[in-house]
């Protein structure tokens, strides 16, 4: 685990103990977990827009775009 041994990381948690005490060490888990699952959700909704990004766009037809410009503008003309 990260070249971390377990005498290493049983120091570590020791001095976190000793620093924030026992009543602080649920609110620091939670803050981490919410920060953790935060950081997941914003990274794979980055990578869904840049996969939407990548993707190539639908060929329409020109015949239908000016089709549907030309019918929407005889619709205004006769409105007006």
């Amino acid at each position: 685990m990260f070249g971390i041994g377990t005498t290493e990381l049983i120091i570590i948690l020791a001095i976190i103990l000793i620093i924030f005490g026992v009543g602080k060490l649920p609110s620091i888990g939670t803050g981490l977990g919410q920060a953790i699952k935060n950081f997941k959700k914003t990274s794979s909704e980055n990578e869904l827009d840049a996969n939407h990004l990548t993707e190539k766009p639908e060929q329409i037809p020109f015949k239908d775009i000016t089709g549907q410009v030309s019918s929407q503008y005889e619709k205004s003309a006769k409105e007006a």
